[in-house]
């Protein structure tokens, strides 16, 4: 089950005389992610180079800002995909020390940078959610909205008309038995407005 970061986590390391300060966060694409590299770059106006890697989806990306090619935004990104996230931005920052540290050295350095930020960021699942509409008569909404309670599912919206039309969401994994659970008890007065069925 893929992960997620809680909130953001830095580590920096000092290699030598380079220092690197390293973040990793949660994201959700590349333009919210460009615009924090965008704010990393203002703030550190005398770096070297500001390195990054999104792990999101189809919105991934790995930039190595004027580091050789593949020593930096590459080796940050299979950290993130090592380490089972999505939805995740690493980013950093060097300050150059006068000491050249060649492909290896470069690699290891972005690589152990963003491995101790993870060390230190809490991590949560991303659970899949699922939404559904229904329709019931008003007195069956009383049990619905209890049923979509123990479910632990979300009420987005209520409509009132001719009809109670609940429009709600829960975990993927769970939409199944409670679909079942509300045909039967609806004995037949319940009707989906979407397709129930996974």
């Amino acid at each position: 089950m893929p992960h997620t970061l809680a909130a953001p986590c830095s580590a920096e390391l000092l290699i030598k005389k380079s220092r690197f300060i390293a973040c990793v966060q949660p994201m959700a694409d590349r333009a919210a992610a460009q615009a924090v590299v965008a704010r990393l770059k203002a703030e550190h106006p005398g770096a070297a180079h500001v390195c990054w890697a999104l792990l999101a989806g189809g919105q991934s990306a790995a930039v190595d800002d004027g580091e050789p090619s593949g020593t930096a935004g590459r080796p940050m990104l299979d950290v993130l995909r090592h380490q089972d996230l999505e939805g995740v931005l690493a980013t950093v920052v060097r300050y150059f020390g006068g000491v050249k540290l060649g492909a290896g050295g470069l690699v290891r350095a972005y690589t152990d940078g963003v491995a101790q930020a993870l060390l230190q960021a809490e991590r949560v699942a991303i659970v899949k959610s699922r939404e559904l509409r229904c329709a019931v008569p008003y007195a069956l909404e009383g049990m619905l909205r209890r049923e979509l309670d123990a479910a632990g599912a979300t009420l987005l919206d209520a409509a009132h008309g001719d009809a109670v039309v609940f429009h709600f969401s829960l975990p993927e994994n769970a939409a199944e038995a409670l679909v079942a659970r509300l045909n039967e008890a609806g004995h037949g007065r319940l009707s989906w407005l979407d397709d129930p069925a996974p």
